[in-house]
């Protein structure tokens, strides 16, 4: 079988993950051949756990000069995804991104400018689009099945977290290693379904409460408005500090509903809303519909999803999982939400893509420095986990 080499830079708690998901055979199409990182500990846990014959490198720059890959796995702090990515692409190799793309767009846009020029494949590893459930959302609300979006409603709250996984790397909860707190980490997935399902909106107002439940520097509580352009409306709510949480993502249309909650897809149908209201002639009557049950295939492949994808595109040009170039998209929310937050004000979209990185490097340059690091790799059984 003709397989696709692939390196792996960054081998904390994902990188380590994809590399067992290669080595174990779930993705049959690549071949581990080199990991990176820039910690001796993780580099020391590669030489234990994985096959004598994958190389080990000390940076990005070693593994991509080294000739032994054809790809490479991008899975180190945010604001290195671009700078590497670029570096990969423009000597020749493929490059498959860990969320977020970057930290904000004006870098991001870089990237996928690089890629533009160039015919190597760049993807983003947007697994939870392999999910069915979501899947079937968006193909439910492409179709016109249900009409138009009027309102959207995600409560995204679980994702809690301890103060030890905040001090578990310095680079956590500070505006200089991460760019951003639960939006930057946990929520990229979700931002990028929310845009990709619903579409972009036009305007927002959001409220980022920067180390209200741990002492982080960066949010850990969000709560965001949301106006698209024809007419609807729209609510995001995330954190990290809600035990147990809730994650309800829910759709209203003119013609019917989609609910998704705890594992379930929940569907109604009904009559034209909109034609419904200024026809009828009860003031207390509501459109008639039923609940159905669409068809889906139950498959949710994740992480080992978008890297066989990744491969097939490669060897057979099929369709991959998330375009690279897509990844700016979950990100352009994800830097307005902060922006509206800091000057207090709506934000219109696009936005002032130089007053946000103003406003960032503010942030950064007061960051300050851990001193309660204590360095752990937390277990990455399952999906195994966000960064």
């Amino acid at each position: 079988m003709e397989t696709v080499k692939i390196g792996i830079i960054g081998i904390g708690n994902m990188g380590s993950g994809h590399c067992m998901s290669i080595v174990k055979g779930n993705v049959p199409e690549l071949t581990l051949t080199a990991v990176a990182d820039i910690r001796e500990s993780r580099r020391d846990w590669a030489k234990e756990n994985l096959p004598a014959e994958v190389q080990i490198f000390e940076s990005a720059e070693a593994l991509i000069d080294s000739g032994v890959c054809e790809a490479v796995l991008i899975a180190v702090p945010h604001y290195d995804h671009p700078g590497i990515g670029i570096m990969a692409i423009q000597k020749g190799l493929h490059v498959l991104c860990e969320k977020p793309a970057g930290v904000y767009t004006k870098q991001v846009q870089e990237m996928n400018d690089a890629a533009e020029i160039s015919d190597k494949t760049y993807a983003l590893m947007f697994n939870q689009r392999t999910d069915f459930r979501y899947r079937k959302m968006h193909e439910l609300v492409h179709s016109g099945e249900l009409g138009e979006i009027k309102r959207v409603n995600w409560i995204i709250t679980d994702w809690y977290r301890t103060q030890s996984y905040y001090n578990s790397g310095g680079w956590r909860g500070t505006w200089d290693g991460e760019g951003g707190g639960v939006l930057l980490n946990q929520c990229p997935h979700q931002l990028d379904l929310l845009q990709w399902i619903c579409g972009m909106p036009n305007k927002v107002r959001a409220i980022c409460h920067e180390g209200k439940w741990h002492d982080v520097e960066v949010e850990d509580d969000v709560t965001a408005y949301l106006e698209y352009p024809n007419g609807a409306t729209g609510v995001f709510i995330t954190s990290t500090g809600d035990a147990p949480g809730t994650n309800r993502f829910e759709v209203d249309m003119t013609k019917g509903r989609i609910i998704c909650e705890d594992g379930k897809l929940t569907c109604y149908r009904m009559e034209d809303e909109r034609e419904f209201m200024y026809t009828c002639k009860e003031g207390f009557a509501k459109p008639k519909g039923e609940v159905f049950e669409p068809e889906m295939d139950g498959e949710n492949p994740q992480h080992a999803g978008v890297m066989r994808a990744f491969a097939a595109h490669i060897l057979r040009g099929e369709p991959l999982v998330a375009e690279g170039k897509e990844g700016i998209n979950g990100l352009r929310l994800s830097n307005a939400f902060h922006l509206s937050s800091w000057l207090n004000k709506e934000v219109e979209l696009p936005f002032d893509e130089d007053l946000f990185l103003e406003e960032l490097n503010k942030r950064r340059a007061n960051s300050k420095g851990k001193a309660n690091v204590e360095e752990v790799t937390f277990s990455t059984e399952g999906t195994y986990g966000s960064k």
